[in-house]
């Protein structure tokens, strides 16, 4: 099998007034990945920020820490080559928000954010589907997908998360706002890295 298990804290849980900072605690305290959401306000009601936060991050923490888009817009493909050019790695679009997803994966590709070789600091193209999507199935069907999970997980939900073949895992409020988040990021991962072996032993 040629996925792992990647642990990637939500910022937007974080002070976000100390978000360089913030960053920096998490990755030190274990991050695979930074999982950055983007809100416009009219494809979500709320709104947070854009590529110029991106590329303040990526001057402040070098060339790194992966950065995951998690791109709430109404129109993702006019966010693509700045998102690039600020230093995103993986852009992950919603279905809902495109008329053409074929294109606009070709777009994302085009501008430099590419599919993942083993650990190379590269992007990919990621989409986004609704939580009443029955997902189970993707991991049988794509054994070497990156495969994520967002939104309320932590230590109660990651059992679930992991047997359904998740392997990158978002966590907000349960990473981030814990006393101890180097342990809770040992903990998600350990799950995940168990339900992975499990599932290898079984085929």
């Amino acid at each position: 099998m040629s996925y792992s298990a990647k642990i990637g804290p939500s910022i937007l849980s974080s002070d976000l007034s100390q978000l360089g900072n913030e960053c920096k605690r998490m990755m030190e305290c274990g991050a695979d990945y930074l999982h950055l959401d983007v809100m416009d306000g009219h494809f979500v009601p709320n709104i947070t920020f854009g590529h110029p936060m991106v590329e303040c991050l990526r001057n402040t923490l070098g060339p790194d820490p992966f950065f995951d888009m998690h791109m709430m817009v109404s129109r993702p493909e006019q966010w693509v080559k700045p998102m690039a050019a600020a230093g995103a790695n993986q852009y992950t679009f919603h279905l809902e928000a495109t008329s053409n997803p074929g294109n606009l994966i070709k777009e994302i590709r085009e501008s430099g954010m590419k599919v993942c070789l083993k650990t190379e600091p590269i992007a990919q193209a990621g989409l986004a589907i609704k939580p009443g999507t029955t997902v189970s199935w993707l991991r049988s069907q794509f054994p070497s997908l990156d495969i994520e999970v967002d939104g309320g997980v932590g230590p109660s939900s990651i059992h679930k998360c992991a047997e359904a073949g998740a392997n990158m895992i978002v966590s907000g409020s349960a990473v981030v706002s814990s006393d101890d988040p180097r342990s809770v990021i040992a903990l998600l991962k350990n799950v995940v890295i168990e339900a992975i072996q499990k599932r290898s032993l079984d085929r």
